[in-house]
């Protein structure tokens, strides 16, 4: 549960970021939830993982954000 306090995320793509950031690196959003569960690490944009999450840029993401 304490993991959950080091970030938050974007409710727009997923991407997991510092509580002190304002936008999100990834798509430039604003709107951001600290209500999420697991992670995902995507190291190649072009990995089987980062191809079913749906993402684009090696970062780290949220699977589910309430």
């Amino acid at each position: 549960m304490a993991r959950k306090s080091l970030f938050k995320a974007c409710k727009n793509c997923k991407a997991l970021v510092n509580p002190d950031d304002s936008v999100c690196p990834i798509c430039g959003s604003t709107n951001f939830s600290d209500d999420w569960d697991g992670i995902i690490i995507v190291i190649d944009e072009n990995s089987e993982i980062s191809n079913i999450a749906e993402v684009k840029k090696p970062w780290r993401y949220a699977i589910i954000v309430k």
